[in-house]
């Protein structure tokens, strides 16, 4: 494995993107959104970074089964328990690779009359998307590459680690 960003780097950026999202959210009543598993660290240490009040829920979704390429079929395991109508909602996940899990995500939320839904990524992972869906804040862009740590994963392995790495396939 090869360390692609530091822990220390990760907090930084994460502080940086705290304060755009708080300088764009000012005012309003925002909702966060975690994608599970991937997002919950990544999502703990934004939230500390927002100074604005912020409710938060989440949502469990799955189309890699274990696998290093997403599967087609994109399914919401565990779906928000929050009523979300009329307000500013914010999806933060730990990457966003082909586009096609948050954009069929960011529809069903839209369809329950969300005020705006916008994306969060740690990671922007544009050379394999598939779908038109750009976040609205990331933390870095990548090129290809497998990537865990800091809680992404491969087949539930090397989530805790603190910095991030590519993983050699």
């Amino acid at each position: 494995m090869k360390v692609l960003f530091r822990a220390d780097e990760i907090a930084e950026r994460v502080k940086v993107l705290g304060r755009e999202i708080s300088s764009y959210y000012r005012g309003r009543d925002l909702m966060v959104i975690g994608v599970l598993k991937g997002s919950f660290m990544f999502l703990s240490d934004l939230v500390r970074q927002i100074d604005v009040p912020v409710q938060l829920d989440f949502v469990r979704l799955s189309s890699y089964m274990n696998a290093s390429e997403p599967q087609g079929t994109v399914k919401i395991i565990l779906d928000i328990q929050s009523d979300i109508k009329d307000r500013d909602v914010l999806i933060v996940d730990d990457i966003l690779d082909t586009g096609q899990s948050m954009l069929a995500f960011r529809r069903h939320l839209e369809e329950k009359a969300a005020c705006s839904v916008r994306v969060c990524t740690l990671l922007d992972k544009t050379c394999r998307r598939r779908v038109q869906i750009q976040p609205d804040f990331y933390g870095f862009r990548i090129e290809d590459g497998f990537v865990v740590g800091y809680g992404l994963d491969y087949a539930e392995q090397y989530r805790a680690l603190p910095d991030i790495y590519v993983l050699d396939t």
